[in-house]
């Protein structure tokens, strides 16, 4: 899994963070996404890395502007009896 950070310009208000959230999730199949307007970022979680060039035309759709795009592992955090369990 991996984990990709996009940096987005322009989100004022938690339904421009919405907006986002669902344009990325009807784009791709993703396990999740998530927007900060303080941050000015978007995480998303996906099985392979998205294309940049894909997010970027997704997000530019909507209105706001992609200006930077990071890729990194990810692995999900286990449950409270999969750490105790293995």
């Amino acid at each position: 899994m991996v984990k990709m950070i996009v940096g987005v310009e322009g989100m004022a208000c938690g339904m421009c963070e919405s907006h986002i959230n669902d344009a990325i999730r009807n784009a791709f199949s993703v396990d999740s996404v998530s927007s900060s307007r303080s941050k000015k970022e978007t995480d998303i979680i996906a099985e392979k890395p998205i294309e940049e060039e894909k997010i970027r035309k997704v997000i530019d759709q909507t209105g706001y502007q992609v200006t930077s795009y990071k890729v990194e592992p990810y692995e999900k955090k286990k449950g409270f009896f999969a750490r105790l369990f293995g």
